[in-house]
């Protein structure tokens, strides 16, 4: 029996076994049937599933957090005041990370291209750039005595993030926006038709790796990992749920973050693994980096969460009203 072809990416952690006989590979009807991004007309304008979706995940993250405000007794005008502040946050830093991350040689070409909000974005700047608005906003807000409850606000939001996040992530799944290596797993994109495999290899191409793809006979039996998909599924799945059960206890403001950051970040880390496309700096991706560095930073989260004290969920007053401006 021939030996299965090797075929090794530049990609680091990334190698993808090929084998010539396609006998040995799973039927093609265990994967996923490719297709293209749904989008609707409405006269001239074109409204794409992704977009439909993420503000869908918008008023999801909003209206959860909202009833959580009023859920811990919190003041929700200030609430929903800091939910602009993190709506602002996120589109310029999932805008500005992407580019600054992902494309730095395109600003040298295009300045202009920092101010164009609505072209790439990365879901890590948005974190990040959530995060940075939130801190802002509370930190300004409570001071002295009311210090405490910054971290009660931040627990909330962190707790709605991953419903929102999941809904965005099926529009990444939609627009297969995160293409990832080829594969013959179960669950990936069939690349039997004609433009599923015109587009992995128009990815693989723009990556400098379209010598690595094998023949279209045997690209046709195969598909690619939608990072995008598996992280939807890892979300609904795995972090929603284990949030939820963790929810109906005791516990002490920030443990959202820390629940949240300890699921994600490690399975993010390997996803990226299987990305094409991104830019590496020292074989890592920028959103490897950044999953790191905040895996470093759990342990004095985790510290500073000891000192405070727990809370459970109780209708009471608002709290904090005398901080509106």
């Amino acid at each position: 029996m021939k030996s299965p072809t090797i075929l090794r990416t530049s990609i680091p952690c990334v190698s993808v076994r090929l084998n010539e006989r396609a006998s040995t590979l799973p039927p093609r009807s265990q994967m996923l049937p490719f297709f293209e991004q749904p989008v609707f007309k409405l006269g001239p304008i074109s409204i794409h599933a992704f977009g439909i979706l993420i503000s869908i995940a918008i008023y999801v993250a909003l209206a959860m957090a909202h009833s959580r405000f009023r859920r811990f007794g919190l003041n929700e005008a200030v609430g929903d005041r800091m939910g602009g502040w993190i709506l602002v946050g996120t589109m310029l830093g999932a805008h500005w990370f992407s580019v600054l991350a992902y494309f730095p040689d395109q600003i040298a070409k295009d300045p202009w291209l920092l101010l164009r909000i609505w072209e790439d974005i990365s879901s890590f700047g948005g974190m990040l750039g959530g995060m940075l608005a939130a801190t802002v906003f509370l930190w300004s807000r409570f001071k002295g005595d009311e210090a405490p409850l910054r971290w009660l606000y931040l627990d909330i939001v962190v707790f709605v993030f991953p419903f929102a996040f999941a809904i965005g992530r099926a529009g990444c799944a939609l627009a297969h926006d995160h293409p990832g290596t080829i594969t013959n797993f179960p669950l990936t994109f069939s690349l039997k038709t004609d433009a599923a495999r015109d587009y992995i290899v128009n990815v693989y191409s723009a990556a400098g790796l379209g010598r690595t793809l094998p023949g279209d006979s045997v690209l046709a039996t195969m598909g690619f990992h939608d990072l995008g998909w598996y992280e939807f599924l890892y979300l609904s799945l795995v972090v929603i749920p284990v949030m939820l059960v963790l929810d109906k206890r005791n516990r002490t403001p920030g443990f959202s973050i820390l629940v949240f950051a300890a699921l994600y970040l490690p399975v993010r880390f390997a996803f990226d693994c299987l990305r094409v496309s991104d830019i590496r700096y020292a074989g890592l991706t920028p959103g490897q980096w950044v999953a790191i560095i905040a895996l470093f930073a759990l342990p004095f989260l985790w510290r500073n969460m000891r000192s405070r004290p727990r809370y459970q969920p109780q209708i009471s007053e608002p709290v904090g009203e005398g901080s509106i401006a």
